[in-house]
């Protein structure tokens, strides 16, 4: 077959893109890792030399990093002043932990993939999967860091109140929720602060992470907050008013087993299950889109090996709507319904 010249460049044009940005993770890493952003945020333009006198760093190393960051879009460059600035836009993306724009977990999350690379390969080869707690210790720090901002715009303010009666009991107290792969407890806290008097229970099966989380909650001194440790298929305590599993149910060697146990645990007459999950279309084709692209490559390097790891069916993180409706209601949930949506998640219902 002929090669279209044409088609040729513009692949080799968009791999040389490709290799800036790969570079650019790691960069933009390192800035977040030294602090380098929250220097820059709200200083105005500065030379390599004044930002390595405030973060300790070498000047000379740092006019490198500054061209690379100011080439791909992070920063500006002045070449009149030779001074580089952070626009109010990247600092509040790169620096403000409290704005639902904050995404430097993400790079830390991607550097963790990297440093996996060998593990990775090993779980292309055997298929034998890659558990979640096997990964290097980034995944855990950074998927925090990342998810935090879109639970804190959303979880209290719009995916709860979607529920069909379930703000109300939280709100009014004497209520008890159970937030199933609760990692490092970021939803957990954050249900606790809100419904200070309902109890509030994280579990997770990575003891490192529920030993994070334990610290964490401790410092908020919340006295409805409790973590433990414990899996998907066997935590412990019945009569939940509500469940919750964030980002997780995706990534389980036995999805099925989860949802069952759920089942029992809930609330016979009125308890529900939430399920949120990366937003996805039921056809593959349907997610060639940039979120998707994002979410197909995590799901490779951590999700559906974290479900091969435990034989499991490996639904990875864009499964969409209708395989988990499968998985939910041959469980023996009577209701499943979307209850609503961002454009990153799906918040899911089910009912006994």
């Amino acid at each position: 077959m002929p090669v279209d010249q044409a088609k040729l460049q513009d692949f080799v044009g968009k791999a040389l893109g490709e290799w800036g940005a790969t570079l650019g993770v790691l960069l933009t890493f390192v800035g977040d890792k030294l602090g380098l952003f929250k220097a820059m945020a709200g200083a105005g333009p500065v030379t390599p030399e004044e930002l390595a006198r405030k973060t300790g760093t070498h000047p000379r190393i740092i006019k490198e990093w500054l061209s690379a960051e100011a080439a791909g879009g992070y920063v500006t460059y002045d070449a009149k002043t030779y001074k580089y600035t952070l626009p109010e836009e990247q600092a509040l993306a790169l620096t403000d932990e409290s704005s639902p724009a904050y995404i430097a977990g993400g790079y830390q999350i991607m550097m963790s993939t990297f440093k996996d690379e060998e593990k990775v390969i090993q779980a292309f080869k055997t298929g034998k999967g890659l558990g979640w707690g096997d990964h290097n210790n980034h995944l855990f720090e950074g998927t925090e860091r990342f998810f935090k901002p879109n639970y804190v715009s959303n979880l209290t303010s719009s995916w709860i109140p979607a529920l069909d009666g379930v703000e109300s009991k939280l709100k009014k107290g004497g209520a008890k929720v159970a937030d199933v792969g609760c990692g490092h407890g970021s939803s957990t806290i954050l249900m606790a602060k809100t419904y200070p008097n309902s109890k509030i229970i994280g579990f997770d099966y990575h003891r490192p992470s529920i030993e994070w989380a334990r610290k964490q909650g401790e410092k908020e001194g919340l006295k409805n907050l409790s973590f433990e440790v414990a899996g998907a298929s066997d935590f412990p305590g019945n009569d939940y008013d509500m469940v919750a599993f964030f980002d997780c149910l995706h990534d389980m060697g036995n999805p099925s087993a989860a949802a069952k146990h759920v089942l029992n645990t809930l609330k016979q007459k009125n308890g529900k299950w939430m399920i949120v999950e990366p937003f996805a279309n039921d056809k593959t084709e349907e997610n060639m889109n940039p979120i998707g692209r994002v979410y197909y490559g995590a799901s490779t390097l951590i999700c559906v090996p974290a479900s091969l790891n435990e034989n499991g069916p490996g639904l990875g993180a864009q499964a969409g709507e209708a395989r988990l409706r499968e998985v939910v209601k041959s469980a023996g949930f009577s209701k499943f319904r979307r209850a609503t949506q961002t454009p990153f998640n799906m918040v899911f219902e089910a009912s006994p």
